[in-house]
């Protein structure tokens, strides 16, 4: 006799809230850049190169109930999540201004990288990356009991 999996298990929601951030972190990167006319820094587009496949994936992965996306979207979004640290840490000044990728157009570290008053962008940036590293290994977690 097959036995059944427990209801909490079954990772549908976990997939479905990746889904939602990554969509979310995405459309607002876009909106930043082509409504408000912020132009990204170096950092920020490298961000973005790990961002925007993850929305597709995770899109794709939702319409096919695929919970095995973690096995190729955990890594994505593990080095999205470096170089947003990387960035935090530069913008906080932890890490000298001399390793800065910056040398031409928009500045890592400048007032551009604020956002709703105060808020840095990077930091933003972290927390999604935080948050879809997470919840994927949550994915991967109930996927496989």
């Amino acid at each position: 006799m097959r036995s059944q999996a427990h209801p909490s298990a079954n990772p549908w929601g976990l997939l479905l809230a990746v889904w939602l951030l990554a969509m979310a972190a995405t459309l607002a990167a876009l909106f930043l850049g082509e409504v408000m006319g912020k132009t990204p820094c170096v950092l920020c587009w490298f961000q973005q190169i790990f961002m925007f496949p993850l929305a597709v994936m995770l899109t794709i992965a939702c319409y096919r109930s695929d919970f095995a996306v973690w096995t190729y979207a955990l890594p994505l979004a593990v080095i999205g999540w470096g170089i947003a640290l990387y960035h935090c840490l530069l913008f906080v000044g932890v890490i000298p201004e001399s390793l800065k990728p910056c040398s031409a157009g928009t500045s890592c570290s400048g007032a551009d990288m604020l956002t709703f008053g105060n808020v840095p962008l990077p930091l933003l940036s972290l927390a999604a990356f935080t948050a879809i590293v997470l919840l994927l290994a949550l994915i991967r977690r109930r996927s496989l009991v």
